[in-house]
């Protein structure tokens, strides 16, 4: 983490049913966008992708706040159900908005937790939210392809940006390219060869995982500064 990047550690109200969940919030001294950026079904919110992948935001001007689903806050490894899960992807970008301080705002994260956030933004717009961005939208279970779950997606009614893997068992480019052209100009598929759902990559592939995090980063900022100076 660069010196002068900030890390706080907050907790706020998922929900009055579920309680009050954990966040960190990484703040470079210049940041030009913030985005609420919600982990995987697997781990938490200290993994190390994304204790990673927001430090490399934070150095591309990203600021970030990460937050645990109640599930995960609780010790449990099996994840909350549907509506919970969507109220606190609610609630976190709430919490967002407020600590973005006017910065443009954007919302997302690995896996389920991007998943979830497009689908609250689906049943309702998430307030001031300029941008979904996708580390790895898992569009079906492994070894079952389909795009059931990229129905949602076109409710979103803001720009999406998917960045996936080659070797992505959760998304099979066959079936993500066209949902993706299906859903017109607000949606870009950014690709990173050789990367599996987790961004791993085979020492074949001439990359480490540290140079695809490092992409995956600069690849969402831009996106977000992008969309942030059209309506500067």
């Amino acid at each position: 983490m660069a010196d002068d990047t900030t890390r706080e550690e907050i907790d706020f109200l998922a929900s009055k049913s579920a309680g009050n969940v954990s966040g960190i919030v990484l703040r470079p001294a210049r940041p030009t966008s913030f985005l609420v950026l919600a982990h995987g079904a697997g781990a938490g919110m200290r993994h190390a992708f994304l204790e990673a992948l927001a430090a490399r935001l934070a150095a591309a001007g990203v600021a970030t706040l990460r937050w645990q689903f109640p599930y995960v806050e609780k010790g449990s490894r099996r994840p909350d159900p549907q509506p919970v899960l969507l109220a606190a992807a609610r609630s976190a970008v709430a919490q967002g908005r407020e600590l973005a301080g006017g910065l443009p705002l954007f919302a997302g994260g690995k896996s389920m937790g991007g998943r979830m956030t497009s689908l609250a933004a689906a049943k309702e717009a998430l307030p001031d939210v300029r941008g979904l961005v996708f580390f790895g939208f898992p569009l079906h279970p492994a070894g079952n392809p389909s795009i059931e779950r990229a129905a949602h997606l076109a409710s979103t009614g803001v720009p999406l940006l998917f960045l996936q893997g080659t070797r992505d068992t959760l998304a099979d480019l066959a079936l993500l390219r066209p949902v993706c052209e299906g859903l017109g100009a607000r949606a870009e598929l950014r690709i990173f060869e050789d990367a599996d759902h987790s961004f791993h990559v085979r020492k074949k592939s001439g990359r480490d995982d540290d140079a695809v995090l490092t992409e995956l980063a600069a690849s969402a900022a831009e996106w977000m500064r992008g969309l942030a100076e059209k309506r500067a």
